[in-house]
């Protein structure tokens, strides 16, 4: 493997798509702890564009984006145990994703089943892991409930509308068109609502004056209001998402006057962070998807050069489903 083998796309100051420079580096080796993998699939998605905008802070500039990938095995550094050369495995929440060959510790890594690609890996680590920790440790989802989701039709919203139908949940969507509205009917919503006019009152409509319980929010600023007044009282308002822009000046008095109502802002990283959690929440994901109860939908596909064109789509919310990019 030579220096030119290695294509990365870095960023070298923070700003807008075009901030992402696809370059040729060499292929780096694995230091102790360290995995070489060879990356078939990337996942892209928005929380890169917070990244690269700077509404998230890389370590240091230049960095190599990106939170998510799959590929094989290439080489191992001393002391790792249980991986070897041509093992397919996946991985998430590790900056420095947007690249053909890259570096991965070791404990982040799990290995994929026979019956999952790389592409469908790349495409669910991050989502289904965040289904999985809204669904289950966020708030843990019962049958008979009934849940507000945000793009219901993203990568996230679709496993949201599966995995809560399956649990036995009534799912709510909220989406911005007839298209998408009909995207997230098929993946399990009971009830879609297209627009954010006079929310709250269709809520109501719906649920006979309960309001929900549990609203899941990836939109941000734009919705975080109306999204509190679809609440029953003591009910939790999910924050999990900054795609209208972060939510900022909350005034806690709100969340008294509508109910005692709670707010958190939860983070992967804070509930996979230990490998136990990591393993336990991964085998969960892989076999609802062997079992065929997630059907992860891959809307979009770009060369890895492309990058900056699928940031363009993510954040005009022209997507459906996952986003991964190729080397």
């Amino acid at each position: 493997m030579t220096a030119q083998h290695n294509q990365v796309v870095r960023v070298y100051q923070t700003g807008g798509p075009d901030v992402l420079v696809p370059e040729f580096v060499s292929v780096p080796l694995p230091h102790t702890g360290e995995v070489l993998v060879r990356q078939e699939a990337i996942g892209a998605n928005f929380i890169d564009t917070y990244f690269r905008s700077g509404l998230y802070k890389f370590p240091t500039l230049p960095a190599i984006p990106g939170m998510e990938g799959a590929g094989v095995v290439e080489a191992v550094g001393k002391g790792v145990v249980g991986l070897s050369a041509g093992m397919r495995v996946a991985y998430t929440g590790v900056l420095g994703g947007y690249a053909q060959y890259r570096l991965v510790p070791a404990d982040r890594l799990v290995v994929l089943p026979d019956g999952i690609s790389t592409e469908t890996a790349a495409a669910v680590m991050l989502r289904g892991l965040s289904a999985h920790m809204l669904l289950w440790q966020v708030h843990r989802v019962r049958q008979g409930e009934t849940i507000l989701v945000y793009a219901p039709a993203g990568g996230v919203g679709q496993l949201l509308c599966q995995w809560g139908s399956y649990l036995g949940a009534r799912v709510i969507g909220v989406t911005s068109s007839e298209h998408k509205a009909d995207i997230a009917r098929a993946c399990g919503a009971a009830d879609v609502l297209v627009g954010m006019d006079n929310l709250p009152e269709r809520v109501r409509e719906l649920t006979n004056g309960a309001m929900v319980p549990v609203v899941y929010d990836s939109i941000g600023r734009a919705t975080f209001e109306a999204s509190l007044s679809c609440l029953a009282p003591r009910g939790l308002m999910v924050s999990y998402g900054n795609a209208s822009g972060p939510v900022t000046g909350v005034n806690v008095g709100t969340l008294a006057a509508k109910g005692s109502l709670y707010l958190t802002r939860p983070t992967l990283s804070s509930y996979i962070g230990a490998r136990p959690a990591l393993e336990a929440a991964t085998q969960e994901l892989f076999a609802m998807l062997e079992q065929g109860a997630l059907r992860p939908t891959i809307g979009q596909r770009f060369a890895l050069a492309e990058a900056h064109r699928a940031h363009e789509v993510l954040e005009a919310g022209g997507t459906i489903g996952s986003t991964i990019l190729l080397p």
